[in-house]
């Protein structure tokens, strides 16, 4: 698929004929971390990795709940499901369509699906993670208490100066107290020519913050002896967005 990437047609993913067997996330975490940048500028390398790693989440760690009273039913009935009766009322749906409009078996796998939960939380960015992180967020407030200060933390890689080294650029002084870099557009296409730079960058600001701002010790998993700015940390929470 990726001749450029793989010239001699060796090393791709999941290859049983290895004497070590490695996942498939982290052999593409491993590629991406490569001091040779072909894996990490590839224009679409990342985003096929990202997409077959999403399948295969969704088709391995997603369940289905039912109510109780309606478990014997809604078994019953899946059964007598095809699939391509599911697929019509999901290409429907898609396209806005009215439920109306939907015939009477439709109609009724509609009305079953209406009773099912879909469970995903183990899938990056889907509504059952979103869930999960809340529910973590809640047992830190009844074990540590509700936070006392709410933070939104957006490290701007396009003008650091550090960004810049972790991209190569060796003509940068981080010694002087301000820098000299290369023009604004330049910056702008190292950002959007290297994303897992972007993602390090990222990283390391939101470590070294919580690490010498605040004194949290990552080894420990809790605040260092001296502490920080606020203090002793107790707990602390973050998401991505």
């Amino acid at each position: 698929m990726f001749p450029t990437l793989f010239p001699y047609g060796i090393g791709g993913f999941d290859d049983k004929s290895r004497p070590v067997l490695i996942s498939f996330q982290k052999q593409a975490e491993y590629y991406l971390d490569l001091e040779d940048k072909a894996f990490c500028h590839h224009k679409y390398f990342i985003f096929v990795a990202l997409n077959i790693l999403q399948r295969r989440a969704a088709h391995l760690h997603t369940s289905l709940t039912v109510k109780k009273p309606h478990f014997e039913l809604v078994a019953k009935k899946l059964l007598g499901v095809s699939a391509e009766t599911l697929k019509s009322v999901a290409t429907h749906l898609e396209h806005e369509g009215k439920v109306s409009e939907l015939t009477a078996e439709e109609k009724e796998v509609y009305t079953l699906l209406s009773k099912v939960n879909v469970i995903s939380a183990r899938i990056p960015g889907s509504q059952a993670s979103k869930l999960d992180d809340r529910n973590t967020l809640r047992s830190y407030n009844g074990y540590s208490g509700v936070g006392h200060i709410f933070l939104t933390m957006n490290p701007n890689a396009a003008h650091s100066p550090i960004f810049q080294v972790m991209v190569g650029d060796k003509e940068v002084d981080l010694k002087a107290r301000f820098p000299q870099l290369v023009e604004a557009t330049e910056r702008a296409i190292r950002l959007a020519r290297d994303p897992v730079a972007a993602a390090d960058f990222f990283e390391f600001s939101i470590r070294m913050f919580l690490t010498h701002l605040l004194g949290w010790d990552f080894s420990k998993g809790k605040s260092s002896s001296q502490g920080g700015v606020l203090g002793h940390i107790r707990a602390f929470h973050g998401n991505y967005e």
